[in-house]
């Protein structure tokens, strides 16, 4: 193991330095009302401030109103929605951490409701509690599986107007105060439903061969570069593999990452999957092994030379650092474990022996820690 952890070794960026290797990945709570965030939000994002994390991401944040996976998820089309957002951005750098912004387009897979709801698409039933549905749009007619409505197939023109959303939406990011913007082309939402041969049968000039599957994921990243500054980092998620035949290969995504990085993507974020069945309730019925996702990352880092970020059934310190080691990445992002543990990034910290005396944590907290760890070391006293 290196002198110190590279967990908390410091990463520089375009403009911006984030002082670990941890990040809060994007994770929708479905909480907002109208696309804005709500006080729900900022006390998500504020656990995970001050629990240590490098950099913390807003959830896939919708470029318009069609956009949005559920009713409650987040919305970035007009300026109302700048302010919170804006506070979420200040939570993560009151804390010394990089902020982050998800911004994204559910396409066939919108007018989902709420897992909580049932994770199918809306329906008349749920207009009770005032969720109403609408029309998903996509590159074709197919439909996200058995039961859900067929989306609307964009024309170009259609196309070109919402490549302008997404460069809006960057503008707004920079007017909140976000450091790094990610496009989100992954888990089956429109720009990976463009990519993938399973979900695009166009035959114009965005479907057919790789080149032309990927123009739509390579205009949206154009049109977002051209409008966020060159010292603030963009991220692009993936989902690196379909996971079904005929579908998304590994060797696509290197192709793609080529291309992003060629377009002035800074990291790719390594997902997989997700293309059909709902957005918001995982089908596998098999668990998958821990760090599953990690050998994209590793393989998109080594063929296309650029940073990648791995996510995925990341659990502990050990093998957070074990993969920054083996060089199978760059970043290591969590969710579902920070939700169980908010304060995973300081108890990393202590694990890897990087903090053995409680000093990267709050002094409101660690003031108490050290005295109670001092306490923890004295002998029992006798009976």
């Amino acid at each position: 193991m290196p002198e110190k952890p590279l967990l908390f070794t410091p990463l520089e960026l375009p403009g911006v330095t984030a002082k670990n290797r941890i990040v809060v990945s994007p994770m929708c709570q479905y909480a907002a009302v109208d696309g804005v965030a709500t006080e729900w939000h900022f006390a998500h994002h504020h656990r995970f401030a001050v629990g240590g994390a490098g950099i913390g991401f807003v959830e896939a944040t919708g470029v318009e109103a069609r956009g949005r996976i559920t009713p409650g998820c987040t919305g970035i089309w007009t300026d109302a929605q700048v302010p919170a957002l804006a506070e979420i951005a200040k939570i993560y750098r009151d804390h010394g951490a990089l902020s982050g912004i998800q911004i994204a387009h559910a396409g066939r897979k919108a007018s989902a409701q709420r897992p909580w709801h049932g994770s199918g698409p809306l329906s008349t039933a749920d207009e009770a509690r005032g969720d109403i549905a609408w029309q998903p749009v996509g590159p074709s007619s197919e439909a996200v599986s058995a039961g859900w409505p067929a989306p609307h197939p964009l024309s170009v023109d259609e196309i070109r107007d919402l490549v302008g959303k997404w460069a809006d939406a960057a503008r707004r990011a920079l007017a909140a105060g976000f450091d790094i913007v990610e496009i989100h082309g992954a888990h089956g939402y429109l720009i990976h439903s463009f990519l993938s041969p399973l979900s695009n049968r166009r035959n114009d000039a965005y479907g057919g061969d790789l080149n032309r599957r990927m123009r739509f994921a390579l205009e949206v990243t154009e049109a977002v570069r051209a409008v966020w500054p060159k010292d603030r980092p963009l991220f692009y998620r993936t989902s690196a593999v379909d996971g079904i035949d005929g579908g998304v290969t590994i060797e696509d995504t290197v192709a793609l990452a080529k291309a992003l990085k060629a377009r002035g993507v800074d990291v790719i974020d390594c997902s997989s999957g997700g293309l059909r069945g709902s957005s918001t309730l995982a089908t596998g019925r098999a668990r998958p092994k821990l760090g599953f996702q990690v050998p994209y990352a590793e393989r998109v880092r080594r063929e296309a030379d650029i940073k990648t970020m791995a996510v995925g059934l990341i659990v502990d310190a050990a093998q957070a650092e074990e993969i920054l080691e083996r060089k199978q990445a760059d970043l290591i992002a969590l969710a579902r474990e920070l939700l169980y543990n908010p304060f995973w990034p300081l108890h990393a910290a202590q694990a890897l022996g990087a903090d053995a005396e409680f000093a990267a944590w709050p002094e409101q907290y660690g003031w108490y820690l050290t005295r109670r760890a001092k306490a923890l070391a004295l002998p029992e006293a006798a009976d």
